[in-house]
């Protein structure tokens, strides 16, 4: 049945944000939008306050609101991982994030990808690393829009086939289109809106909803029955001796992903200086504080005796509808429909971003390095715009093609995905001492064997044999008829395993690389551009001429 009263309020704040979408295109423009440093980087000149929202609202997603506190819902403090990995986050990040600003500021790099090309002079290991953000952003713009199937679905709109879908596809046309006319500017304007009401919903329904249910004690002892009355090890509200490593690894390896995602870096890149970054840094971990509080509505849901609501096109039960379920039954229908939009529009924020950046790599290292090396500013630019349209397409196949028990499966097979790049990446920002040849035999090691694992894992609920999540268990790791711990139950996330290896494969050929005297290309860079800062000389003009 179709909550009338949740979907116009719904609709109206959408309009709301659709309308600031197309308007965006016109502030703090600069001469024009036909170039990647106005498009896509909105300009090259965010502040701390637009890059705070930015940011947050690029990393903070419907993983944020909706994933999490699922996860906790049905497997218990495995859910927390989400907690102490953006802790350490942002402590692990700060320096190696103003590094790659000042050398992207100094040569005009628009992705990381760039950057992987002018370190080391190879097209091919930024052709790699293009593709490897591109296919890693895939999943994750798909998690945003299984939240917002999420909300449509509890607030009725819960057809099967196709027409289950449709809701989801307008919405994904509305925001194609104003991501296409004002590029960046669009989900920076529109995160402000987003986190005032994700505050305002969070804080409301934290201080609420423990109250009516007999406090936290109560919450988390009915949680615990819940657990308890299953037949399987890996939930609880404490972690088990099988999923404590997975909790560490998980933890660990989420971390040292998310910078390397091209949309988290566009929202580094668009910032005005360092300054800036140093500000956000130290602030964004107030979304950590939030991001704890929301998991913990996971529990909440249990206490509630919350049901999730069947899916239609799949007749499964969707996990993901917990916490607007939740919101469904105890708030007003008015504060409810309040919910499902700053959901709704916290998912539709970082798809942006994400389409932009994902559009960034298409453009600058596949279509200008490859077919059409004579590209103008302005020809890139029209690319880019056609590209993001693309990648949201691609994203909405994703979830028809992998459907995964739980939705945060889509962010963890990504980030299985993307830490691959971490050597040509991350540790290029501070020394070139792997060999480009070794980055890219330790890639295809490290990928090859990552997605072999992934392929491996199954999916019961969803009655599937492969990509049905991102752990397994120790004695499944087979290294060419070898298995180191043969008999472990311990779970790992596969993530951790494949760049472990792709790291040790990047050592060994290095050394033989290097003993056989191979060339290692040139680097564009020099020590003194990971240094400079806003009003340095060495800055390249915001949407200068590359010709």
């Amino acid at each position: 049945m179709i909550q009338w009263t949740e979907l116009i309020v719904f609709t109206v704040l959408f309009l709301v944000v659709t309308v600031m979408g197309f308007l965006a295109s016109r502030w703090q423009r600069g001469d024009t939008l036909d170039h990647l440093d106005e498009w896509g980087l909105g300009g090259r000149r965010f502040g701390a306050w637009i890059t705070w929202f930015l940011v947050g609202g690029d990393l903070y997603t419907a993983y944020t609101f909706v994933a999490v506190p699922a996860l906790l819902f049905g497997a218990g403090a495995m859910g927390f991982f989400a907690l102490p990995y953006t802790v350490v986050l942002y402590p692990l990040v700060f320096l190696p994030v103003l590094r790659l600003w000042s050398v992207s500021r100094v040569h005009g790099y628009v992705t990381p990808a760039d950057f992987v090309r002018g370190r080391y002079g190879s097209s091919l290991l930024a052709f790699i690393v293009a593709i490897t953000g591109l296919l890693a952003t895939m999943p994750y713009i798909a998690l945003q829009l299984v939240g917002l199937e999420a909300v449509l679905r509890t607030m009725g709109l819960n057809g099967s086939g196709l027409l289950g879908h449709l809701p989801l596809l307008v919405a994904f046309v509305i925001l194609a289109v104003y991501t296409y006319q004002s590029g960046l500017r669009a989900p920076a304007l529109i995160a402000f809106v987003k986190d005032i009401l994700i505050y305002v919903v969070i804080l409301v329904a934290i201080v609420y909803l423990p109250s009516k249910f007999g406090g936290w004690g109560a919450i988390f002892d009915a949680a615990d029955a819940k657990f308890q009355a299953t037949e399987s090890t890996a939930d609880g509200v404490l972690l088990t001796a099988n999923n404590q490593l997975q909790y560490i690894t998980l933890a660990l390896g989420s971390a040292l992903a998310l910078f390397l995602y091209p949309h988290s870096l566009t929202g580094i890149l668009a910032s005005r200086g360092r300054n800036v970054i140093k500000r956000n840094m130290m602030a964004l971990p107030a979304y950590s504080l939030l991001l704890g509080l929301l998991a913990l509505l996971g529990y909440v849901a249990i206490a509630a005796g919350v049901t999730p609501i069947t899916n239609n096109a799949t007749g499964r039960p969707d996990t993901n509808t917990i916490i607007p379920v939740l919101f469904d039954n105890e708030f007003g229908s008015l504060f409810a429909g309040l919910a499902f939009a700053a959901i709704g529009i916290g998912a539709l924020v970082p798809a942006a971003i994400m389409s932009i950046a994902a559009a960034n790599l298409w453009t600058r290292n596949i279509y200008k390095e490859y077919l059409r090396k004579d590209a103008t500013p302005k020809q890139e630019a029209q690319q880019a715009k056609i590209a993001s349209l693309v990648v949201k397409f691609g994203a909405v196949l994703f979830i028809v093609a992998v459907d995964p028990q739980f939705s945060i499966d889509l962010q963890l097979i990504g980030g299985v995905i993307i830490l691959q790049t971490l050597p040509a990446v991350a540790i290029a920002v501070y020394t070139r001492w792997l060999h480009r040849w070794a980055l890219v035999a330790g890639w295809v090691v490290g990928m090859g064997y990552g997605l072999h694992l992934l392929y491996t894992i199954p999916n019961p609920a969803a009655g599937r044999a492969h990509f049905g999540g991102s752990a397994l268990a120790l004695d499944k790791i087979n290294l060419l008829g070898w298995q180191p711990f043969a008999g472990s139950t311990a779970l790992i996330y596969v993530g951790f395993v494949a760049l472990v290896l792709n790291l040790v494969v990047a050592v060994l050929v290095t050394f033989a690389l290097r003993a056989a005297g191979t060339a290692e290309g040139d680097d564009q860079t020099s020590p003194a551009d990971y240094h400079a800062d806003e009003g340095s000389d060495r800055l390249k003009p915001v949407a200068a001429d590359l010709h």
